[in-house]
């Protein structure tokens, strides 16, 4: 099957890097979100982000105004009906993916691939809340979408070989590199990477060390390009208790088990940089 059309659920910052990515390469865009503000948002993310690029030198500036051009913003879920794939990539919440999926698979034809950008839910549990499990893949992109090279491919129990392949080519038309996972909690990258932050945050909690030290020893002790608590920071402290409960719960293994200091930093609001507060205060 030739992709043509696709559509985004989500325009959020992997939302909006996705639709970015695509756009970029050619694909005409339907970017879905619930508010015109939050499409708002996410267009003028995606032109910031293009603009960054230009200056940088790794875009023309040409080419800003063609992608913008193909990204179509729309609060209405029933205007995906012509897109040949649907990538999802709303927040980690198993009951309302399985909700939009069962909506996109009575909107769209029988030939469109529907796929979901979660980063550690079972994809299996999704696509049992459509027809047309084999026709269900996980498309797990990295953040930042438009410069991090790595997607997950996840198989759900009912993919099929012809899905797979079909996603698998996509990806390296956009210049991407795909990973074949199967379906278990937290894949490949957050199954190796989530414990490392949850353990990272247990040393702060324990008064082994402070923040930045705890940080300093993963970057020049092991190379790392950025600690795991300022990662945190980045991703958002939900994001990872989110992904931390799902593997503690996947699993049933105390190992998973998030780290209390994790959970009250949640609990106060502090998330991370997009707060303003986490491990770091981002409001100096």
């Amino acid at each position: 099957m030739n992709i043509k059309d696709v559509a985004v659920i989500g325009g959020g910052t992997m939302g909006n890097g996705i639709a970015h990515v695509f756009a970029q390469n050619g694909f005409e865009i339907l970017l879905v979100d619930v508010k015109s503000e939050y499409l708002d948002r996410a267009l003028a993310q995606i032109q910031k982000n293009l603009e960054r690029q230009a200056k940088k030198g790794t875009i023309p500036h040409t080419t800003i105004s063609k992608t913008m051009a193909r990204i179509n913003p729309t609060v209405k879920l029933e205007e995906v009906e012509k897109a040949d794939l649907v990538v999802e990539a709303i927040f980690e919440n198993i009951a309302i993916k399985k909700e939009i999926f069962q909506r996109l698979d009575g909107i769209c034809p029988e030939h469109t691939i529907l796929a979901s950008n979660s980063s550690s839910l079972p994809i299996t549990a999704i696509a049992s809340a459509t027809k047309r499990p084999s026709k269900v893949i996980g498309m797990h992109f990295m953040n930042p979408v438009p410069m991090m090279k790595l997607v997950e491919l996840i198989r759900g129990i009912a993919t099929s070989d012809d899905t797979f392949n079909i996603i698998k080519d996509l990806c390296l038309k956009l210049d991407k590199t795909p990973v074949e996972v199967n379906d278990y909690p937290g894949y490949i990258s957050n199954r190796l990477l989530m414990p490392m932050i949850n353990e990272a945050i247990y040393c702060l909690m324990e008064g082994i060390a402070k923040a930045e030290d705890i940080d300093t020893v993963m970057k020049l002790g092991m190379n790392h390009p950025m600690g795991p608590l300022t990662l945190a920071d980045f991703i958002g402290l939900d994001v990872c208790l989110a992904i931390m409960e799902a593997l503690y719960e996947g699993y049933a293994d105390s190992k998973y088990r998030p780290c209390p200091l994790l959970k009250r930093m949640v609990q106060a609001g502090y998330l991370g940089k997009k707060t303003g507060r986490g491990f770091y205060n981002y409001q100096k």
